[in-house]
C-alpha cells in the first residue's frame, strides 16, 4: 500500500447483493464482472463514493456497500489515478472476507442513484 492508504480509515466497494452472497459462500470476493474485466476490484474513499455511485451504478437496484479496512489488505492494494487525476484504491487480487468490516444495502433515490448510509454510522456485519 502507499502512504495515501495510511490516511484512509475505510474504503468502499459497491456490488450486487447476489455477488456478495456468492462470495460469503465461497470464502472470498473476486469482484464484479466489470472488476474482473478491468483486472482489479474498484474501491472508492468516502469522499469519492457519491460520484462513483452516480457514474457507475445509477439505476442498479439490489446493491450493497462493502466497507473495507485497507490495512487488512496486502500490497495488492494500489492507489492509482483515475477521474481528474484523483487517486482511487484498486485491489489486484481477491478481497478476503476478513477485511470487510460491514455491509449495507444501498437503496435507490428518486433519480435512481444508489444511496449509502451515513458512513460514520454502524451498519450490519458482513454475513448479515
Amino acid at each position: 500500500m502507499t502512504e495515501h492508504a495510511g490516511r484512509v480509515r475505510l474504503i468502499y466497494h459497491m456490488c450486487l447483493r447476489e455477488e456478495w452472497e456468492l462470495a460469503v459462500k465461497s470464502g472470498a470476493y473476486a469482484g464484479s464482472s466489470q472488476d474482473r474485466a478491468d483486472g482489479f476490484i474498484h474501491f472508492s474513499t468516502a469522499e469519492q463514493l457519491p460520484q462513483s455511485a452516480r457514474r457507475h451504478r445509477k439505476g442498479q437496484a439490489g446493491l450493497v456497500l462493502l466497507a473495507v479496512d485497507p490495512e487488512l489488505l496486502s500490497e495488492a492494494l494500489r492507489w492509482e489515478p483515475s477521474r481528474h487525476g484523483a487517486l482511487f484504491p484498486h485491489l489486484y487480487g481477491t478481497l478476503p472476507l476478513s477485511a470487510v468490516i460491514s455491509v449495507c444495502d444501498m437503496p435507490l433515490d428518486a433519480d435512481g442513484v444508489p444511496l449509502s448510509p451515513p458512513l460514520g454510522a454502524s451498519f450490519h456485519g458482513y454475513g448479515s
